[in-house]
């Protein structure tokens, strides 16, 4: 709800001496209306629980999907001021969807996506039971996402895929092609660094632990959440080769291992002594991701380049160096574990193999000096 334009957690609480007292304790509570309202902080949730503990049991489920519809784009003031938003048949319509997700065994981030979109929608629908609706209320609804929420292609295919995973995965409905107009996707491409501003990076990260992520993001093209996963038992110095588990899409795959990182790694081992992870944090377990980004950015400043982009680059770069070296690009996608050609061939746009060959008009115009006869 909303209380001089402040959010504060509605609690649906009979006045009764004794509950009374209880609540009296929480900072900011006051009454209105016959019902009990706090301030919608972490600390009043707290405080609240611990006022209840052992004598009511509190039903947080409705706060918690009135937080999340913070992110779905709608007013805060329509997701606090009217908790009965979402009716019953919509809210056991959630609870399927997502158990449904997670029974098929779909990623967190995808769940958190999908359950995210599937939110607005329902927040949306007010009264009306997300089961009514027809294919052409799909289609104004993703029209009006696209028209006036300003989607672009990859945030508008999201809502599509979850709208559709309900209907045809959670009520089993046949299978529908929704034709709409789709926002053009801009050709955006992958940003590269040269060798030699690589080489710079890497040469003044004089941590070993730092320089050995950057050497293993650049030399096997790996993702950053695919670094921070890596176990030492990953590493094949048989074989020479890493492996690379449970990744993007839930695949497995095998990249090579370099000699030269392989000699840096064994030093960083004999020096930090890592029990299971690859890279571990300062209490055990696996390295952040947030710090791996924050390395390379730190390494990169350092070097002096300014160039934009974050670690995902030295990805972009391995795999743009290899095609400039004649490698197949068919080897360069299971390198990289594309599923589709079509998206590693976007690095022949920024590969400098062909366009080397090029030879500019410009060198073949008879130029004197500026100003001469």
């Amino acid at each position: 709800m909303i209380v001089d334009h402040e959010e504060r957690i509605l609690l649906p609480l009979r006045s009764e001496p004794v509950t009374d007292a209880l609540v009296r304790k929480i900072e900011g509570a006051r009454m209105k209306v016959g019902f009990w309202h706090f301030p919608c902080t972490r600390k009043s949730v707290g405080e609240l629980r611990s006022a209840f503990s052992g004598k009511v049991e509190l039903d947080t489920s409705l706060l918690k999907l009135q937080y999340e519809a913070k992110g779905t784009g709608l007013p805060v003031r329509a997701a606090f001021e009217l908790p009965e938003k979402l009716i019953v048949a919509n809210l056991n319509a959630l609870d399927r969807y997502v158990k449904t997700l997670q029974l098929k065994a779909y990623s967190e981030s995808t769940i958190k996506n999908y359950r995210q979109e599937f939110l607005k929608l329902l927040m949306l629908l007010g009264e009306r039971p997300v089961n009514d609706l027809t294919t052409d209320h799909i289609k104004s609804y993703m029209l009006w996402l696209i028209t006036k929420q300003g989607y672009q292609e990859s945030q508008a295919n999201t809502a599509i895929n979850a709208i559709k995973f309900y209907f045809e995965k959670v009520l089993l409905q046949p299978k529908v092609v929704y034709d709409l107009p789709r926002p053009k996707k801009p050709l955006v491409l992958p940003k590269v660094l040269g060798r030699k501003s690589i080489g710079m990076i890497i040469n003044e990260t004089v941590n070993l632990k730092h320089r050995c992520l950057l050497m293993l993001a650049y030399s096997a093209g790996l993702r950053v959440s695919e670094i921070v996963a890596l176990k030492i038992s990953d590493i094949d110095s048989d074989r020479m080769c890493i492996n690379v588990r449970r990744a993007k899409g839930k695949k497995d795959r095998v990249v090579s291992l370099s000699p030269v990182l392989l000699t840096e790694l064994r030093n960083y081992f004999k020096m930090y002594k890592p029990l299971e992870y690859l890279f571990e944090g300062q209490g055990g377990g696996a390295y952040s991701v947030r710090s791996v980004q924050q390395i390379f950015k730190d390494a990169k400043g350092k070097a002096g380049i300014h160039m934009p982009g974050g670690i995902h680059s030295l990805r972009h770069s391995y795999a743009t160096h290899l095609l400039e070296a004649g490698t197949d690009i068919r080897y360069i996608q299971e390198l990289l574990g594309h599923n589709s050609i079509k998206t590693t061939w976007r690095y022949t746009h920024v590969s400098l193999r062909k366009l080397s060959q090029i030879r500019s008009p410009l060198d073949d115009l008879d130029l004197g000096q500026p100003g001469g006869t």
